[in-house]
């Protein structure tokens, strides 16, 4: 966020607020309202697509702020795909690989998993609690692969958990049909006060959503009985994915069809830039409305009125579920709203200190089983696809095939972004011959069938190596193991020769 924020700063928020369009568009007054709405005072305002000038800022040569518009924005998403995800990825799928397999880890955590720098009381008995998790954890899924059922307890299991996934993908499509009704509302809804209060309906009820149905989701999770405590991580964190990928791709594809609240708009970029705005501000309300009455009000209640020892536990999964959500708005709002980097820093900022806080004063380590350098590597893949990866897919079709809004932004006239940008690539083939070369980039590269199936194939091969090195290093570690035992085997051999001889001379 931090890099994609000063990328959108230097090369566009910063130019356009040195040289305001002329004739500059009259705010609206501030109310106090719009921190939660995004709209009124912020609506004819740097956060915001619509803001931008169409015009080359003055200076020699002139600045195409248009193009910087859309060349920083699409180097953000190059930056982040290119650098970021793939080294973050990389750098846990290693940590998470050099930990080595399931036969030595009991072991290693009974020898080897105190930190013996830890002198606080309290931080000792946390690291216990993890320590000894841990180690639940490794005998439920040794008792899990070595336990045999019968039949019939199979068939109970398999049509329990056929229920359970029924239940979660019906309340998947409820959820969605209630924010599909909710917008319409909101498409529906008057002016005046009516409606700029109607602005939170939508994000209200997709964060409540958001919030209360991974809580059925864990009472599915209760009722199927996993054996393996991993496995139902997993089938949580696949679920909450499932219910927010669907929510968000119902608003994306509401936003680019105009249906909604953004169809009756001149501008409807900015409209979409508003929305994410709220989305974001009302998941942060949202994540300290949890912190406060499901955190520090049930360790109160807990403490005070029922003299439990007992703390409220801290779900590491959905947290970082969250977190990924948060990012995704971010990454799908940068094209609509340049400042939105900022206003997540600001957020994540916030989110730090207070989880922090909470965390130390209020919860206790988790009671389920937490593979942390397995899951980190799960929750960076899911952060990689389906989050950024659908906000690209997302903001290329507002590039290539959305028709921009004919009163307002960078790009207004245009049938599209990218229309936009070969136009400007011919006017700079006639005006400077010697660079036609460069006018024909889009025509050679981003249009040629040839070159697509080329990059393909090229990824596709740089993917399969990586496949066969990983499965070339796995053997290499597999033969080192056996190397290993068989040295171990040769030792206690000697050993057991040497004291039979000692033996044999002392008779």
């Amino acid at each position: 966020n931090t890099i994609l924020f000063l990328l959108l700063l230097g090369f566009v928020v910063a130019l356009q607020a040195a040289h305001p369009p002329s004739p500059a568009p009259s705010p609206a007054p501030f109310t106090g309202l719009e921190i939660l709405t995004g709209a009124g005072y912020f609506t004819h305002s740097l956060l915001y697509y619509g803001y931008y000038s169409n015009t080359s800022l003055a200076g020699r040569p002139p600045y195409a702020l248009p193009l910087a518009y859309a060349l920083t924005t699409g180097a953000c998403f190059v930056l982040t795909c290119v650098l970021l995800l793939p080294h973050s990825m990389a750098r846990a799928f290693g940590e998470s690989y050099r930990l080595g397999g399931p036969a030595g880890d009991a072991a290693l955590k009974v020898f080897c998993a105190w930190d013996f720098k830890v002198v606080r009381r309290r931080w000792a008995q946390l690291q216990a609690d993890n320590i000894r998790t841990q180690l639940k954890e490794l005998l439920a899924e040794q008792r899990s692969r070595s336990g045999s059922r019968s039949c019939c307890r199979r068939l109970q299991h398999v049509a329990v958990r056929l229920l359970a996934w029924l239940l979660a993908l019906g309340t998947v499509l409820g959820c969605a049909l209630a924010v599909h009704h909710v917008s319409e509302h909101m498409h529906a809804a008057g002016g005046g006060r009516q409606r700029e209060a109607a602005l939170l309906a939508l994000p209200l009820a997709v964060t409540l959503l958001s919030t209360a149905v991974p809580h059925v989701y864990n009472v599915l999770a209760a009722w199927e009985k996993h054996e393996s405590p991993v496995l139902e991580v997993y089938v949580a964190v696949c679920r909450n994915l499932l219910l927010k990928s669907v929510l968000l791709g119902l608003l994306c594809y509401q936003w680019l069809s105009r249906s909604g609240l953004c169809s009756a708009e001149a501008c409807w970029e900015t409209c979409v830039g508003q929305e994410l705005f709220r989305f974001v501000v009302m998941d942060l309300v949202f994540v300290l409305l949890d912190t406060l009455f499901g955190e520090l009000l049930w360790r109160l209640l807990l403490e005070k009125r029922l003299k439990r020892k007992q703390r409220p536990e801290f779900d590491i999964a959905r947290n970082v579920l969250e977190l990924i959500y948060g990012q995704t708005l971010t990454w799908l709002g940068v094209l609509f709203s340049p400042l939105l980097p900022a206003v997540q820093m600001l957020k994540l900022l916030l989110l730090f200190y207070i989880k922090k806080s909470s965390l130390v004063q209020n919860c206790q380590a988790p009671s389920k089983p937490w593979q942390a350098s397995h899951m980190s590597t799960v929750f960076l893949t899911l952060l990689f696809f389906p989050s950024f990866l659908g906000a690209a897919v997302f903001c290329c079709y507002s590039v290539w095939s959305a028709k921009p809004s004919a009163a307002c932004g960078p790009f207004r006239g245009s049938e599209s972004i990218y229309e936009s940008g070969k136009g400007w690539l011919r006017s700079l083939e006639s005006s400077q011959p010697a660079l036609s070369w460069f006018a024909s980039i889009p025509q050679h590269l981003l249009e040629s069938t040839a070159f697509l199936f080329l990059a393909s194939g090229v990824l596709l091969a740089v993917i399969y190596f990586n496949i066969q090195m990983v499965k070339g290093q796995r053997r290499v570690i597999r033969l080192l193991r056996e190397q290993i035992a068989k040295e171990g085997e040769d030792k206690v051999f000697l050993i057991q020769r040497l004291h039979s001889l000692y033996e044999q001379d002392k008779g």
